[in-house]
């Protein structure tokens, strides 16, 4: 029991498994046979998968370190989609929900989206702090440079 509580408490899991399908699972309740289910928006949830899994990949390839929290990079990573935004892998998630959400025209979804990107904002505040101690002034630098989510946005 406890290895599955461990692994449903995984981000990758709830943000590509669990939250999807209870919005989905929340939808079929609410809408019955009436789902209706905007495909092309479907195209966001491998989208956002892909993102996630492709730039961890690219990240510990270049900066060493593990996926997660409890393994963090050993070398600052500028280079690929770290060129473009700080934070890539959390925007995968983002990018998946916003695709179940809209796909399936969900007030939860929406409201579980909004939730999962405060969230996100939160958590991306501590790990700058912390890769602002690990790394110094080179990742000061690059903050300052690179936008935290969206390519020349934010």
């Amino acid at each position: 029991m406890r290895r599955v509580v461990k692994f449903l408490g995984r981000t990758p899991v709830q943000s590509f498994i669990v939250l999807p399908l209870v919005i989905l699972v929340w939808e079929l309740w609410r809408q019955g046979s009436e789902l209706e289910v905007r495909p092309l928006f479907l195209l966001f949830v491998p989208w956002g998968f892909l993102q996630y899994r492709l730039c961890g990949r690219y990240r510990i390839k270049h900066g060493g370190g593990g996926p997660g929290l409890d393994k963090p990079p050993e070398r600052l990573v500028l280079t690929g989609p770290y060129a473009y935004t700080r934070n890539p892998m959390y925007l995968g998630h983002l990018i998946c929900l916003l695709g179940v959400t809209f796909a399936l025209h969900s007030f939860l979804g929406a409201l579980i989206t909004v939730v999962r990107t405060i969230w996100f904002h939160y958590r991306v505040i501590y790990d700058e702090k912390r890769l602002a101690r690990q790394f110094g002034t080179p990742y000061i630098e690059y903050r300052s440079r690179v936008k935290r989510w969206i390519p020349g946005l934010l």
